[in-house]
């Protein structure tokens, strides 16, 4: 299992991920997103992080638990920061939803 914050599938955005975000530090969606996740507590970052990590095959959707306690233990920097640095972020999330059986579309049309 990869670990958090040394992924061989992200390349150089993992090693150093605030390479990544000094290039979006002035965009205003980048900072609202960033803050989004920040100020959500631990339980919520490692859910996001292990759901990320569904949606990349890091891990299978039955290793939900597996990929939350990894998540847990291996957590060492800013959450918002790794999952910024992952350029394919927002098509890992989705991967992960549906994997875990949740339709984006039908979360959109929810919260709309």
């Amino acid at each position: 299992v990869a670990s958090m914050y040394n992924s061989p599938d992200e390349g150089e955005a993992e090693e150093d991920p605030a390479s990544i975000l000094e290039s979006f530090s002035e965009d205003a969606v980048f900072q609202g997103v960033a803050a989004f996740i920040y100020v959500l507590n631990e339980d919520y970052q490692v859910n996001l992080v292990a759901l990320t990590w569904i949606g990349r095959v890091t891990y299978e959707s039955d290793e939900l638990d597996e990929a939350v306690q990894t998540a847990r233990e291996e957590a060492v920097n800013k959450t918002s920061e790794y999952l910024l640095g992952m350029p394919l972020l927002s098509d890992y999330l989705e991967e992960g939803l549906e994997k875990l059986g949740y339709s984006v579309n039908d979360i959109e049309d929810d919260l709309l």
